[in-house]
């Protein structure tokens, strides 16, 4: 039996509390990002043109005409400026709401994610990454299972120095250069969290000044891709390093929660079926060639995911056709160990 430590009613509703200021900031951001670029009037031999300005998915400033200067331009002007104006300004509003909600979390100690990961998680929801080329694989997972039941599971089963972010090699990740969220790869992206991020010896790793690391994984193929490992990005970017196993993760259904930062914030974390999850970590733990320390490390996450789901997931059962995915002797091996409830 796994212990977990229950929220209190207090952090449960500010919980509550916190996810419904989170859906109303996504929603007024989204709303904002209508109103991206500018009009401005430019003169062209003597005559004034109304211009829209932004940037292409190249990085680069475009400018398009919307006609000349007239009430009808100016009256298109006019609505865009306020429109926009009100789009940011309930968009502030909404960010101070949050600033607030983030004390309240502190105090309360809903606060998991460890800095560095979390302004990783930052980055990658804000350019639209988690989920749709991208999702978190390894410890920090375990995050987002704990908050989807309410609980805080043993510390020493959550804490790492390191984030791999499983990359859906299914498709290539297209990354389009952003003037507003800077970057036209990956590791651009982890760089503005922190610019002491430099990809290491091993091409599919990036680690900081602290020894945060940051691994890019994906399945291995069988059979093997001809084409040669290639960079997500244009430029110098993270290769992905094939990792047997993983497409068990890659095929899963995705899992999307909300998880709170250490500072209070609200972010997602897109991770595979805690089910799938669970079964790949205690088929890691049985590994031959996994060292020890870390196998006993696999072996306490996998059990305190596979409680977490039948104490708090009920209708997430071990015996679905989701789990299809898994070889069936890998659940049997699981199933072994932790039976399906009489």
């Amino acid at each position: 039996m796994v212990d977990f430590v229950e929220l209190n009613n207090d952090q449960r509703r500010e919980l509550i509390n916190t996810r419904q200021r989170f859906e109303a900031w996504q929603e007024a951001a989204a709303n904002e990002r209508r109103y991206r670029g500018s009009l401005v009037w430019s003169q062209t031999k003597g005559t004034d043109y109304l211009l829209k300005s932004y940037y292409d998915e190249q990085g680069r400033r475009r400018q398009t005409s919307l006609g000349r200067r007239s009430a009808e331009t100016e009256e298109v002007k006019q609505r865009f400026d306020e429109e926009r104006a009100k789009a940011s300004e309930a968009r502030q509003q909404i960010e101070a709401a949050l600033a607030r909600q983030a004390a309240i979390n502190r105090a309360l100690g809903l606060g998991r994610i460890p800095q560095t990961p979390a302004r990783i998680l930052h980055a990658l929801n804000k350019r639209g990454l988690l989920g749709t080329g991208l999702r978190v694989a390894g410890t920090n997972a375990v995050y987002a299972y704990e908050a989807a039941c309410g609980v805080f599971v043993d510390p020493g089963i959550t804490a790492t120095n390191d984030i791999d972010l499983l990359l859906d090699s299914r498709s290539r990740l297209h990354l389009v250069a952003d003037a507003e969220f800077g970057g036209n790869n990956l590791l651009q992206i982890i760089q503005s969290t922190d610019r002491s991020f430099k990809r290491s010896a091993n091409p599919f790793r990036a680690s900081n000044s602290e020894g945060y690391l940051v691994d890019l994984i994906k399945p291995v193929r069988s059979p093997p891709w001809a084409e040669a490992p290639r960079p997500v990005g244009e430029q110098e970017d993270l290769e992905a390093a094939e990792i047997e196993g993983l497409v068990w993760l890659e095929n899963a259904v995705p899992f999307r929660q909300m998880v709170i930062d250490e500072r209070g914030f609200p972010l997602w974390i897109v991770a595979p079926d805690p089910r799938v999850f669970a079964v790949h970590k205690h088929w890691l733990s049985k590994r031959p060639e996994r060292e020890r320390p870390k196998a006993r490390r696999d072996h306490a996450q996998a059990a305190a995911v596979a409680e977490l789901v039948r104490t708090f997931l009920p209708h997430l059962p071990f015996d679905a056709p989701e789990l299809q995915v898994l070889p069936k002797k890998v659940v049997n091996d699981f199933l072994a160990e932790f039976p399906l409830p009489a």
